[in-house]
């Protein structure tokens, strides 16, 4: 099974008006994050970010400004995402902005049986009660989200990913593989195609689960040091 996480980023929050200013996405097979990600950070045509916005995620005008435009991104966005089951938090609201850029291109926008809203699981699972925010799920699950200072698209998409697993009740693939996966296997993008099955070592087992547990400052780090 290959799916992907999916966030962006925006001027502001209406659509058909505002534009999306970054979008990320990392890449799952049998629910288990691989090496290959899309992450870009986009120039909104002219549509100033919002004081929102900004105290959201940080991204200014001038900083935007030297970035592609969504047209020049749309192609290899649209590959790594192709016949992939979609999971996005809030997914209107990221949909209704992507199908936005899409429809200025000409081009199909995503179809609603293509995505997995997690704000609905989480809302099926926990009951209305509770609070179903990033955050809050995050806390219930004991994710560890410190480095989460603004509401960046890639650091969303890789905590989002360990929530998924726990809202699927998947959370034993992360304590004992051996139970679910037959034959002390794995699928590792990296080294193979999707769908093909190697052994892999104990180490290698555990450096996946520490992925899904691990605190995500470096990676963050890195992905502002590149831009």
């Amino acid at each position: 099974m290959i799916e992907v996480v999916l966030d962006t980023e925006t001027t502001g929050l209406i659509s058909g008006k505002d534009r999306i200013v970054e979008i990320a996405c990392i890449e799952l097979v049998n629910h288990f994050p691989t090496k290959r990600e899309f992450h870009q950070y986009i120039n909104p045509d002219g549509v100033k970010v919002t004081s929102g916005a900004f105290e959201t995620h940080g991204y200014t005008d001038e900083f935007l400004s030297t970035k592609p435009k969504f047209k020049d991104i749309a192609e290899d966005f649209l590959d790594f995402i192709k016949d992939k089951k979609l999971i996005i938090h809030n997914a209107d609201f990221d949909i209704g902005m992507i199908n936005f850029e899409l429809k200025k291109l000409s081009l199909t926008p995503i179809d609603k049986s293509q995505i997995v809203d997690t704000l609905k699981l989480a809302k099926e699972k926990l009951g209305g009660g509770s609070s179903v925010s990033l955050d809050a799920l995050c806390k219930k699950f004991k994710i560890d989200y410190s480095s989460r200072e603004k509401h960046t698209a890639l650091l969303d998409c890789k905590l989002l990913a360990q929530v998924y697993i726990e809202l699927i009740d998947k959370r034993e693939l992360l304590l004992d593989l051996n139970e679910s996966i037959t034959n002390n296997t794995i699928y590792k993008e990296s080294i193979i195609s999707p769908g093909i099955i190697i052994s892999v070592s104990k180490e290698q087992r555990e450096e996946y689960i520490k992925f899904l547990k691990k605190n995500v400052t470096n990676a963050f780090a890195l992905e502002k040091e590149k831009n």
